[in-house]
């Protein structure tokens, strides 16, 4: 076969396998008209290729078989192809609107370059038109639908719900001061006995704690025995109150005093019970001892009631009020809760640490936090009123300013300054600047905001966006 012909063949199947374009069938039958006239001046009924029997897209150059034998059919160049069958033609590409009117060319690259006119940048990229339209005055900005597809831009409603928001702070363990009692000499004293009470034991309202001799006290004593046995004189009473209020000054316990109503004899020593329920914190009474008046010989302390002083941040410390709930977890007790309320923040910040300090009381009531213990706090922060909100993920804070982009529909964006509150279950108060049921946008807002600024670049150097 001619060289000629095979180029025919080579055609006749490249024909075969694009199928219905018209362009490239137009160019084959210009070729094949060229390449035809030479084939002919050797044979007009030479074959130029084969063709499976069956009409498969099957072709070979030579004479060959099927798989069952049957020879191929031989197609000559009359009978090649038919560049005017009834393919259906491709639909004509829709006719391209001129109702818009392009005001100016920018880069490509995002660079703040504009032309008036179409060109081609440094590396032979296009200069993108933009319409009039598109870089509205109002602010908004506009991006095609193609572009908030690829950019994965979605826009949620703003709408009230309660933030509940949760401030975690560590902190220790305090005794509370209202409920520590302390036992102390008014007068020169002796310890006479101790009961079998140490450091660290729990006793209760009334427990008796140590024998004591004093003779300020045995002379008060003798004195209000007296005054409550005489009936002589009218001014008895008078003075039985005021040695009875002696013995109240130094101290003796109302169960002794009693004890001597009752009984009309003055003791010779008097016995000290506890004045509360709680641990012994402190024993400094040895018996046989001296104590000079102020001497502390017991300190103890109700523990079923204590105080959790923790360290907020002072970015937090609008968030706390007093009367917030609270739970407190022990590192001595994984998985256990306590829960307490906050009483007071203290009036004074660590300028250091730059932390406030907050008081949470909480019931102990099996005594398993002990004082100075460490402890983790959660406070719960969060509105009891729903407020208007929005994703964290909507606010675009800029330092001096916090923006959303509010969905205008048909792919415009307003940029809208926003006054914001409180945050909490990701989400941010809106306090002014949008009202209920505005949709923000909530993802892709960081490319928007480029593209705003881009736009406002480019405005920049268009002569209607530049200021005399």
């Amino acid at each position: 076969m001619s060289r000629t012909g095979l180029a025919a063949a080579a055609i006749a199947v490249l024909a075969v396998a694009v199928g219905g374009l018209p362009g490239v069938r137009e160019h084959l039958r210009l070729t094949t008209s060229l390449i035809a006239p030479a084939s002919a001046q050797q044979s007009s009924d030479e074959p130029i290729y084969y063709q499976d029997p069956d009409g498969k897209p099957a072709y070979s150059l030579t004479p060959r078989k099927t798989a069952d034998g049957r020879d191929f059919r031989p197609v000559p160049p009359s009978a090649d192809l038919n560049f005017e069958d009834d393919a259906p033609a491709m639909p004509p590409p829709p006719p391209v609107s001129t109702t818009r009117k392009v005001k100016f060319y920018r880069n490509p690259m995002g660079l703040a370059d504009t032309s008036p006119v179409p060109k081609k940048d440094s590396m032979g990229m296009d200069y993108i038109p933009v319409y009039e339209g598109d870089d509205a005055d109002d602010g908004a900005v506009k991006l095609s639908p193609g572009k908030i597809q690829r950019s994965g831009v979605k826009s949620e409603p703003a709408m009230r719900k309660q933030l509940r928001a949760v401030i975690r702070a560590p902190g220790v363990i305090q005794l509370d001061e209202r409920r520590v009692s302390v036992i102390a000499m008014r007068a020169e004293s002796f310890v006479q006995s101790v009961a079998d009470v140490t450091t660290g034991s729990r006793v209760t309202k009334g427990q008796p704690l140590m024998q004591i001799y004093s003779s300020a006290i045995a002379a008060a004593s003798a004195e209000y025995i007296s005054t409550i046995g005489s009936k002589t004189t009218s001014s008895v009473p008078l003075f039985g109150r005021g040695s009875r209020q002696r013995l109240i000054n130094l101290d003796v316990p109302e169960a002794a005093i009693a004890a001597m109503d009752k009984t009309g004899v003055a003791p010779v020593t008097i016995e000290w019970q506890a004045p509360r329920d709680g641990v012994v914190l402190e024993r400094s009474a040895i018996e046989g001892m001296r104590a000079q008046p102020g001497d502390v010989l017991f300190r103890i302390a109700d523990i079923s009631k204590l105080w959790a002083t923790i360290e907020i941040a002072e970015r937090d410390l609008g968030a706390v009020a007093p009367g917030q709930m609270v739970m407190i977890r022990a590192r001595s007790f994984p998985g256990r809760v306590f829960h307490g309320e906050v009483k007071l923040i203290y009036p004074q910040l660590n300028k250091e640490a730059r932390t406030a300090r907050v008081r949470i009381e909480l019931d102990n009531p099996d005594l398993a936090l002990l004082p100075e213990m460490y402890v983790d706090a959660e406070i719960d922060a969060g509105s009891a009123e729903p407020v208007l909100a929005v994703l964290d993920s909507a606010v675009l804070d800029s330092g001096s300013k916090r923006i959303v982009f509010v969905d205008k529909g048909g792919g415009r964006y307003e940029p809208r300054v926003v006054h914001t509150g409180q945050r909490g279950s990701g989400a941010v108060e809106i306090r002014d600047g949008l009202s209920e049921g505005e949709p923000v946008v909530t993802s892709a807002n960081f490319l928007i905001d480029a593209e705003s600024n881009l736009n406002a670049a480019l405005k920049s150097f268009t002569s209607e966006g530049a200021q005399p």
